[in-house]
């Protein structure tokens, strides 16, 4: 048995310790699986889910970042099937250097292909495409029993197919899958960009617009008139012809971009009111207050923080929390209220970001409805943020919105309940599978999931 290895989300908050195995091969998750002791065991990826749930106190992590392998890119069914460890990037860039991209990036691509399943993760086009999950073809689980189980999402066990989407690892280890892909004809976004005054005129404008690629980054300390002030960027695919002619010759090649990196350590208060408002002011006001039509890089529009290596780093040793929550359409009046409340207190937020969301997947736990989705962090160690959050938790639930579990690491279990009607009818699928209940995070025991 390994020495236990003290883990934490990206957030690094609230870490525990968990014996950590890191198989390179199938075989050698069922052996791992087979071993675990009382405490369970739980697969982890790259470790992106910002609070507890890929930690396990005083039981079995499986790292499964070594499950990798080449992709199979099938154009004639336009899919691609890999091995769960699969960086999301790594398999982008694969894809794209073919002229193919992901359905469905969300924010960053250190993310496995496992783990987008767990999360059933969204990005910047969930009102026109969903999330992950939907465009999941098929997949591969391998549950504690050792038996490997191949799934789909209408076959003989798509009530398993779709527990395992959203399902948080809980359901079984995902061990390859297969994946929808769409053409484009460059490695580049054809980007629109509009300063927007004040929340209202955020939503007015997201409302009308119609772009399949839509995020709006928050100022959520200013105030007065300005309150919810932000940056809209909308997108499409480019073509060649919207690129510079120096760009059309080879219009799917990328030039690699330099990798900053965080520096080790931030001292204590580096973050705070006026620190952060200097920085909103001066992203605020160094947008483009309208422009049309900005050639990016797929990497720098999708994943513009994979930029800065260790960037998490920056909110200090207390690490952050990252709060998001959906409400549904007509439930403005609970975005304008806990924006104006973060204002207020002075929370110093520079990263806020809403979203507009469609059509969820039938996975029980997914996150997503369709409504409004604003996700911002902040430092763990803010004064009161705890009884604030909780104050956000019962507008939102009121509002009948939801928490996001990839996100959590401090919600209350009757809430999340509150906020998962479904909770009981994945648990029961999620038993047959796992009837030894194996399979546990520390998420799962605060949240009592299973």
């Amino acid at each position: 048995m390994t020495r236990p290895t003290l883990l934490t989300g990206w957030g690094r908050t609230a870490p525990t310790a968990a014996h950590v195995v890191r198989p390179r091969t199938v075989a050698q998750v069922a052996d791992a699986l087979a071993q675990a002791g009382p405490r369970g065991a739980l697969p982890r990826g790259l470790g992106r889910s910002y609070g507890d749930a890929a930690q396990a106190a005083g039981g079995l992590v499986l790292d499964c970042r070594d499950l990798t392998g080449p992709p199979r890119l099938d154009a004639g069914r336009g899919t691609v099937t890999a091995p769960a460890g699969t960086a999301l990037g790594r398999l982008a860039a694969h894809l794209l250097r073919r002229g193919y991209v992901l359905p469905v990036m969300p924010g960053t691509g250190y993310v496995t292909l496992g783990g987008a399943i767990a999360a059933d993760v969204h990005g910047k086009n969930h009102h026109r495409d969903s999330s992950f999950g939907a465009h999941v073809r098929s997949l591969t689980l391998l549950t504690p029993d050792g038996r490997r189980r191949p799934l789909t999402p209408d076959g003989e066990e798509s009530d398993l197919f779709w527990a395992t989407v959203g399902g948080m690892g809980l359901t079984g280890v995902v061990t390859a899958a297969t994946v929808a892909v769409r053409p484009v004809r460059t490695a580049y976004m054809r980007v629109d960009t509009d300063r927007t005054g004040d929340l209202d005129a955020t939503l007015d404008l997201m409302s009308r617009e119609d772009a399949h690629y839509s995020v709006c980054w928050l100022d959520l300390l200013a105030r007065g008139r300005a309150l919810g002030r932000g940056v809209l960027t909308r997108a499409h695919h480019a073509l060649p012809a919207d690129l510079p002619r120096a760009l059309r010759a080879d219009p799917l090649r990328l030039s690699p971009s330099p990798r900053l990196t965080a520096p080790p350590w931030a001292p204590p208060g580096l973050l705070n009111r006026w620190t952060a408002g200097a920085f909103n002011a001066a992203r605020f006001h160094g947008a483009p207050e309208r422009r049309r039509g900005e050639p990016q890089p797929l990497p720098s529009f999708f994943h513009p923080l994979d930029a800065v290596r260790g960037w998490n780093r920056m909110y200090g040793r207390h690490g952050f929390v990252q709060y998001q929550f959906v409400v549904p359409f007509g439930a403005e009046d609970v975005l304008t209220g806990i924006a104006r409340e973060l204002s207020r207190a002075g929370t110093p937020s520079f990263l806020a970001v809403l979203k507009r969301m469609g059509e969820p997947t039938p996975g029980p736990l997914s996150f997503p409805r369709p409504g409004w989705s604003l996700a911002m962090d902040l430092p763990a160690a803010l004064p009161g943020l705890a009884g604030l959050f909780d104050g956000f938790d019962e507008r939102v639930l009121a509002a009948g919105g939801r928490l996001y579990l990839a996100k959590d690491g401090r919600a209350r279990a009757e809430t999340v309940h509150a906020m998962y009607p479904d909770l009981p009818a994945w648990r029961e699928v999620r038993d047959k599978a796992d009837p030894a209940g194996v399979l546990v995070s520390d998420l799962a025991r605060r949240l009592r999931l299973v």
